[in-house]
């Protein structure tokens, strides 16, 4: 496969995922700033930014001044951002323009019909409330992976494309943990944690009980049936490796794993896997932090080890006729 179409199916799996993760954390968030009538609004987006890694040149300039009004300009509208859902569909559905050759016909109109109708979305959101554009953001990702499982062969785009999403699922489970964890007295219940990935009932049917706040964090780290678990997405990730790399080495290797990507991955697997779960939840932030790091890591090793060497590519969306 050419570097440049695996390139844009490992980006294609990580936007998508993006923005229906980053949909989540906003919908939890503007839902507590709802329910809550105590919480400081300035401070909890503060937090919040600077956990999504304060992204928009135009955010606010110090805590006093976020409000929600910026966060959703930073994290939900701004079309010239990938860490928002307006961009990083568009950034998506750009990928796969490039990839149209491995994508089946399905994959392309969602994401292309997906596109188009953000611009109405926006306009609806801001004028009712952005809860219906994180519930349309939800259900549109949901279909693009969906058709990705019905309709393509489970061959190397199919493998860097899942290789790219269980990547961004790592990072942005990790961050969800964190608004619960290091947001203080601003922090979301672990009810709504739960909610907003999805958890909420497999957790219930698992552990038959109440929420309990050790038990919630176990089970977004550490599930193995989970798909969204931490867990979960790095054994996808060191699945897809393995076979990636089975493809591209010739010779069979006999000591270690054959590229650092499998190499970072595998350690943040086993660091879970193997540490006991009170030593785990004793040290949550540092882990939590450790495992974006390691995310992050893994990505740029792919890049390097499947992709073209040369400068990574900004895709510019299309200007709106």
């Amino acid at each position: 496969m050419l570097s440049r179409i695996a390139e844009s199916l490992f980006w294609i799996g990580r936007y998508v995922e993006r923005a229906d993760d980053t949909a989540r954390i906003l919908d939890v968030h503007t839902q507590r700033l709802v329910e809550d009538p105590w919480i400081d609004e300035h401070r909890a987006c503060a937090n919040l930014l600077t956990l999504m890694g304060n992204p928009g040149a135009d955010g606010p300039a110090s805590q006093e001044d976020a409000d929600t009004e910026s966060v959703l300009a930073a994290l939900a509208f701004d079309r010239a951002s990938p860490s928002s859902i307006v961009g990083a569909l568009s950034a998506a559905r750009e990928n796969a323009r490039g990839a149209r050759e491995v994508l089946s016909a399905e994959i392309w109109e969602s994401l292309n019909v997906t596109h188009n109708a953000l611009p109405q979305q926006r306009t609806m959101a801001r004028r009712y409330g952005p809860h219906s554009l994180f519930r349309f953001v939800r259900e549109r990702s949901a279909m693009v992976f969906g058709l990705a499982d019905a309709t393509m062969s489970r061959d190397e785009s199919w493998l860097f494309l899942i290789l790219g999403r269980s990547l961004e699922r790592v990072d942005m489970t990790s961050r969800i943990i964190s608004t619960r964890v290091l947001a203080g007295d601003a922090a979301p219940s672990w009810t709504l944690v739960l909610r907003s990935t999805g958890a909420y009932e497999p957790y219930l049917r698992t552990y038959r009980g109440v929420v309990d706040s050790s038990r919630a964090a176990e089970f977004l780290l550490l599930d193995r049936l989970f798909p969204r678990s931490v867990f979960a997405a790095l054994e996808q990730a060191e699945a897809c490796l393995v076979e990636l790399e089975r493809s591209t080495v010739r010779d069979t290797t006999r000591i270690g794993v054959a590229g650092e990507a499998h190499r970072i991955v595998g350690r943040a697997r086993t660091m879970l896997e193997f540490m006991s779960t009170p030593e785990l939840l004793s040290q949550l932030p540092t882990r939590l932090e450790m495992l974006q790091r390691a995310s992050s890591a893994a990505s740029a090793a792919i890049t390097h080890r499947f992709f073209t060497e040369q400068a990574p590519q900004v895709w510019v969306p299309e200007e709106a006729g």
